[in-house]
């Protein structure tokens, strides 16, 4: 086997011993909310400074994987959508990333979300949705409002859908939406228009307390094709 002469530098160091903080991890099987060993233990273990160990975690915390406190021992982190959003919004500032290709993805995975949303949610979860639309409807005259009871409507069903990897993407994609959002409203230059969008959340909402699933993923297509039509209509794809 060939090995490089040339010698490692600081930054080789720390990605070596992220790879190796992550393996403790799964060969532990720790969960949230379970302490690693603490800077000095991880040091003498992984046979790095504690320099090292410390940047390490810093980037482990970056990407949301482990949770850092003052004078405390790392612990393992729940999982929250925080990363890839930044992640997605890094791709979409540097033209990595269109918003016509977020709203395709958006559309192909929000139609299944709202199909197992009808089937597997429960009561609490199908009032929550509910009153998330009627509150976008409730608040016709104040388009903030009307968006952040939107945001919180999607997220709400993809986590009903009962699958978590859906509810992290979809929650990702929150701070892309927020940039998009006023500007398909304002597109919506008819108020009659605006009060048919708000009224096409609440049908998608009782489609999902009735459990239908049919008709929960028409109502979300036709959700996304009209989005998608008003960004068109604004020049934003």
């Amino acid at each position: 086997m060939h090995y490089s002469s040339e010698p490692l530098v600081a930054g080789d160091f720390v990605a070596s011993a992220i790879v190796s903080i992550t393996r403790l991890i799964r060969e532990g099987k720790l969960k949230p909310g379970d302490h690693l060993p603490a800077e000095a233990a991880l040091s003498e273990q992984l046979q790095v400074s504690r320099t090292v160990i410390r940047e390490a975690l810093r980037s482990l915390a970056a990407l949301r994987l482990v949770d850092l406190g003052a004078g405390k021992r790392p612990t393992i982190a729940q999982l929250d959508d925080a990363s890839m959003a930044m992640m997605i919004e890094h791709g979409v500032v540097t033209d990595q990333i269109d918003i016509l290709q977020i709203y395709d993805v958006r559309r192909t995975i929000e139609a299944r979300t709202a199909m197992l949303a009808a089937l597997r949610r429960t009561e609490a979860e199908a009032q929550l949705i509910l009153s998330l639309a009627r509150a976008m409807v409730d608040a016709s005259g104040d388009p903030v409002a009307i968006m952040e009871h939107d945001i919180s409507l999607h997220i709400a069903i993809a986590r009903a859908s009962r699958n978590p990897v859906f509810a992290l993407i979809i929650g990702a994609f929150q701070g892309v939406t927020r940039q998009t959002w006023p500007i398909g409203w304002k597109s919506r230059t008819d108020d009659d228009e605006r009060q048919a969008m708000n009224a096409l959340h609440e049908e998608l909402a009782l489609a999902i307390v009735d459990g239908n699933p049919h008709a929960a993923t028409v109502l979300m297509n036709r959700h996304f094709d009209q989005s998608i039509k008003a960004l068109l209509t604004a020049g934003l794809i």
